[in-house]
């Protein structure tokens, strides 16, 4: 399986009890207009984030749906992993998860960390397994590890602002067949951070859409990439699944990358 196209991201969601029912609406408009994918983790309010997942999930066909997790790098040794996985399992009203992520690089070895997550998929706890905030110098080293080719996706900061890892990482990922899962398509928060530019206020008018739309669509336009942008309200979602219909023309592209240009160099992994 490919991972392309439109997710859903839960980071900050299910902290804050007067915005649950409207996340769980969100997340619930969201599935019932074909996506299918949710991308959560434990550390996510310690927990939070998962359990109204798991909320917004019942009487959902769990087969329908493609849900990833992510364990701490304190929690990356076989027992831990363990018991990170059951609790999360518990959050999530289910009995398995897609994908299991380790959130980030830690001091525990990656032999170690492959073998836990080997066993909990021979258990059929976890479908795949893979790794997030990791860059191309990690995955290589993730590759000379027993087992490390089967990593199946790698999660990193991806967004008109923050591109560099298409001048490297994303590369490498193709070519060694892991799935690129890119997180935080506006940045942190609603996407301030990134300036909204006379050109792709252009853009977006071109298409009749809104600038943060055109941000989203950016970050799709290869049909290779799983983005994941987080939609605390049924308006938002209705927008990112309006972005998907986005087709970005050579023209549009130019006017963005004269903006936000395409890296030339390696740069540092970027990471929120």
């Amino acid at each position: 399986m490919q991972l392309v196209g439109l997710g859903m991201g839960t980071w900050n969601i299910g902290e804050d009890p007067k915005k649950k029912k409207s996340e769980i609406a969100a997340l619930r408009y969201g599935l019932d207009n074909g996506v299918k994918i949710i991308d959560t983790a434990e550390m996510y309010g310690e927990g939070k984030s998962e359990k109204l997942v798991g909320e917004a999930i019942k009487g959902y066909d769990r087969s329908q749906m493609y849900i990833i997790s992510k364990f701490y790098p304190y929690h990356a040794t076989p027992e831990l992993e363990r018991k990170s996985l059951e609790a999360s399992l518990e959050r999530l009203g289910t009995d398995y998860i897609d994908l299991y992520l380790l959130h980030w690089r830690g001091a525990h070895r990656l032999s170690d960390t492959i073998r836990g997550l080997q066993e909990l998929q021979e258990e059929g706890l976890i479908r795949n397994w893979g790794v997030s905030n990791f860059d191309t110098a990690d995955m290589q080293e993730l590759f000379s590890v027993p087992g490390g080719r089967d990593c199946f996706a790698n999660e990193d900061l991806y967004n008109l602002d923050k591109r560099g890892v298409e001048y490297d990482l994303l590369p490498w990922q193709e070519e060694n067949k892991v799935n690129f899962i890119g997180y935080s398509p506006f940045n942190s928060g609603s996407g301030d951070t990134i300036r909204v530019t006379q050109n792709l206020k252009m853009v977006a008018r071109n298409h009749h859409v809104t600038p943060h739309q055109i941000m989203l669509a950016w970050t799709m336009r290869s049909g290779r990439i799983l983005t994941i942008p987080k939609a605390g309200n049924i308006k938002h979602m209705q927008e990112n699944i309006e972005a998907q219909d986005i087709k970005l023309t050579e023209d549009d592209l130019c006017l963005i990358n004269s903006d936000f240009p395409v890296p030339t160099e390696k740069q540092p992994l970027a990471v929120i």
